[in-house]
C-alpha cells in the first residue's frame, strides 16, 4: 500500500491512497466466504457456493464492494499511522478506483481522505519563564482566622433577644408571591446573615429584625415555574441564635486536635498558613506561566473541533437556538473557552513529550480518588464508572499534562511584587517527590473547558 499527504491546512490533510489487488484479496476472499453463508444456490449448501456462482448472481462488483467497504477503516488507519498522523474528525473518504471488477483483472483500490488532524507545533525554550505573583506572607491574622474557623466548628448557638446581625443564625419563614398569588412557602428555614446563600436582598431585609418581626422585599425568582420573575417575599423572623465558640485554651487544643496544647496547635496553623500562602502563590505561577508559554508558541486550532465542541455543549439540556442559555454571546464565549483548552492540550502534550513524561498507577489512582471526592462518590465505582465510558485514557492524558505543567513552573523565574524570588519547590514537589513525577494539587489549567462558560 502507498500513501501521500496533501496538506490543505496547517490543520487539514488530503491522504491519497493506492492499495493492489494483491493486498485486498484476502478481503476480497472474505467477501465471497460471507456471501456464501447468506445466499441459497440449488444443490449447494450454505458457504459452499463457488466464486463463480456468487458472480453469477450478485455481480463481482458487489463482491468488491463488500471488500472494499469492510477494509476501508483499516486501510484508512494504516495510513494515518504510517504517515504520523493523529485525526480530529471523522473522515471524508472518496472511492476513486476499484480493482479486479471483471474476473482475471488487475488494477488497484485508490481512494482519497480529507481530515483534521493534530497540528504540529514548535514548542519555544520554555525553560527560565519569568513571571510575577502577588507577595503573600502568612500573619497573625491568618494564623487567628484559621482558629477561629476551627473554634466554629465546635461552637453552639443559643438564642439571643436583640435585633438580627452579621453572622448570625435566624429561624425563618419565607412565603413569595407573584401579582398578590402566592407561588411559594417555606417554614423553619435556617439562614446565617450575611451567607448570600438564599435570595437577593434577604440579608438587607433581615438585619435588624428581632424574633417576632417580619419584612417585606423584593427579589428575583432563580428557579422553579417563576424563574426569572419579580417576586414580593415575605419573611418573618421566629429566632435570633449567635454562635459562641469555646475558648482557646489547651483543652480546646485536645478536643480540636492531636496537640496537647494551644501554642503547639497555633504553630501548627501557622505552618498551613504558610503553606497555604505557597499553594496560593503557585496557582497564580502556573497559571501565569501556561499564559505566557501559550503566548510563545502559534496553535492552530481546527474549525470543526470547535463547531462540534459548540454544538454538544448546547445540545445538552434541551436547549434551543436563541433561548436565555443559547445566546450569541455565550457562544462566543464557549468558542474561546474550547479552544484555548484545545491550544493547552496541546502545547503541554508537546511539553510531556518533549520532558519525556510518563503517568505511574499511583498517580492516577490519586487523582481518580481526589476527582470522585470532588463529585461525592466512591473511588470504586467512579473508577469503573470512568472504564465502563472508555475514559481511562482521556484521564491519563489529563495528569500526564498536569505533570508537564508542573515541569515548566519548575524551571520558571518566579519573583513577587516586592521582588523578592520565590520557593515553589514544596508546591511543584509535593512531598519531595521529583517535579516529573508530581503534579499540581489544584486543577489544571487545560481543563478550561466550555463548561467553563456556564
Amino acid at each position: 500500500m502507498k500513501s501521500a499527504v496533501e496538506n490543505l491546512s496547517p490543520t487539514r490533510v488530503k491522504l491519497n491512497v493506492e492499495v493492489p489487488l494483491a493486498e485486498l484479496q484476502p478481503s476480497i476472499d472474505a467477501a465471497y466466504k460471507s456471501i456464501s453463508q447468506q445466499i441459497q444456490v440449488p444443490g449447494f449448501r450454505k458457504g459452499k457456493v463457488p466464486n463463480a456462482l456468487i458472480d453469477q448472481r450478485v455481480g463481482r462488483g458487489y463482491v468488491i464492494e463488500t471488500a472494499v467497504n469492510e477494509s476501508l477503516n483499516g486501510l484508512y488507519q494504516k495510513a494515518m499511522t504510517e504517515n504520523e498522523l493523529v485525526p480530529l474528525s471523522r473522515p471524508e473518504v472518496e472511492v476513486n478506483e476499484l480493482p479486479g471488477l471483471e474476473k482475471d483483472a488487475e488494477g488497484q483500490l485508490t481512494f482519497a481522505v480529507e481530515v483534521d488532524i493534530r497540528p504540529s507545533i514548535e514548542l519555544p525554550d520554555y525553560a527560565g519563564l519569568e513571571v510575577q505573583v502577588d507577595a503573600a506572607e502568612a500573619g497573625d491574622e491568618d494564623v487567628q482566622k484559621a482558629l477561629d474557623e476551627l473554634r466554629g466548628r465546635f461552637g453552639t448557638l443559643k438564642s439571643v433577644d436583640r435585633p438580627a446581625g452579621d453572622d448570625d443564625f435566624l429561624t425563618i419563614d419565607l412565603t413569595a408571591t407573584v401579582d398578590g398569588e402566592e407561588v411559594d412557602s417555606a417554614a423553619d428555614l435556617s439562614y446565617q446573615v450575611g451567607s448570600g446563600t438564599m435570595l437577593d436582598g434577604m440579608d438587607e431585609a433581615v438585619k435588624g429584625l428581632s424574633a417576632g418581626e417580619d419584612a417585606i422585599f423584593e427579589t428575583t425568582l432563580a428557579g422553579g415555574e417563576h424563574s426569572g420573575e419579580t417576586a414580593e417575599v415575605k419573611v418573618v423572623v421566629k429566632a435570633v441564635k449567635e454562635r459562641e465558640l469555646p475558648e482557646a485554651n489547651d483543652d480546646f487544643a485536645q478536643l480540636a486536635s492531636e496537640f496537647d496544647t494551644i501554642d503547639e496547635l497555633k504553630a501548627d496553623l501557622a505552618k498551613q498558613a504558610a503553606e497555604g500562602k505557597i499553594t496560593e502563590q503557585g496557582v497564580q505561577a502556573r497559571d501565569l506561566v501556561l499564559d505566557k508559554l501559550l503566548d510563545l508558541v502559534e496553535v492552530p486550532v481546527p474549525d470543526s473541533v470547535v463547531d462540534d465542541q459548540v454544538e454538544q455543549h448546547f445540545s445538552q439540556g434541551e436547549h434551543s437556538e436563541g433561548d436565555e442559555h443559547d445566546t450569541e454571546d455565550h457562544r462566543a464565549e464557549v468558542r474561546e473557552n474550547t479552544a484555548k483548552a484545545f491550544k493547552n492540550e496541546l502545547v503541554l502534550d508537546a511539553v510531556a513529550e518533549k520532558e519525556e513524561v510518563t503517568v505511574e498507577q499511583s498517580e492516577l489512582i490519586d487523582y481518580i480518588v481526589q476527582t470522585a471526592s470532588q463529585y461525592g462518590m466512591d473511588p470504586n465505582q467512579f473508577a469503573q464508572m470512568l472504564d465502563g465510558a472508555g475514559q481511562v485514557p482521556m484521564i491519563v492524558g489529563e495528569v500526564r499534562r498536569r505533570k508537564a505543567l508542573a515541569k515548566v513552573l519548575e524551571l520558571a523565574k518566579v519573583t513577587d511584587t516586592n521582588g523578592n524570588e520565590v520557593d515553589l519547590t514544596s508546591f511543584v514537589r509535593p512531598q519531595g517527590e521529583d517535579a516529573a513525577e508530581s503534579a499540581s494539587s489544584s486543577s489544571s489549567a487545560s481543563s478550561a473547558s466550555a463548561e467553563s462558560a456556564e
